[in-house]
């Protein structure tokens, strides 16, 4: 893995305000932002800023660490995105919901229609690293505390992911609330999950 230069990156929508320095990354979130497209909730936001790169690459691993110290309000949130367009996407974060508990959960939209897999971690964990691993049109999304022992949280599917994709962090507040997340030790590399060594695929 080697670190990311914050200048391949680019912003899909811009928050209230961010900064950039010695390979961090400071974002401060505006009040009503969100991404979730339709399922159970029946609305669909589109609106939370997403800072990302573009890779053709089909094969690679994306590891940032996230702080959110400052996330005080029902729903803030920040964490890792791979954001194709409004109706295909997934992401990865804690989302802070009382202070006694937040979740720590998964987003996977495709086709406009989003779902959510979340577990329950205590309210005083405040930072939280991702790595993010693609193999062709499918991702494994994992964590870890510590940056060096990673659980797996989720495999899915983007149906839309094949061919170059953009993939980067996020942050966003959908209630009446502004915090700012840190994002630093973006590093990129050869992918870390491995082939599948079970049941063959399928033939036709």
């Amino acid at each position: 893995m080697a670190a990311m230069d914050l200048n391949d990156f680019t912003w899909t929508r811009e928050p209230a305000a961010c900064m950039a320095h010695d390979g961090a990354l400071e974002i401060t979130t505006l009040p009503h932002t969100d991404l979730w497209q339709r399922t159970y909730y029946h609305f669909r936001n589109d609106n939370a800023p997403v800072f990302q790169a573009c890779t053709g690459e089909k094969y690679f691993s994306f590891t940032v660490c996230t702080d959110f110290s400052q996330s005080h309000h029902r729903f803030d949130q920040c964490g890792i995105v791979v954001y194709l367009d409004s109706e295909n996407w997934l992401k990865a974060s804690v989302e802070y919901e009382n202070e006694r508990f937040q979740h720590l959960g998964s987003v996977v939209t495709n086709g406009g229609w989003s779902d959510w897999a979340t577990t329950e971690i205590p309210a005083d964990e405040r930072q939280m690293w991702y790595r993010l691993s693609r193999r062709g049109d499918d991702f494994r999304i994992e964590c870890s505390r510590d940056g060096v022992t990673f659980s797996q949280m989720r495999v899915c599917h983007l149906a839309a992911a094949t061919g170059t994709v953009s993939f980067g962090v996020y942050a966003c507040s959908p209630e009446d609330s502004s915090f700012t997340a840190r994002f630093d030790r973006f590093d990129y590399g050869p992918c870390v999950w491995d082939a599948h060594d079970g049941q063959q695929p399928d033939e036709g």
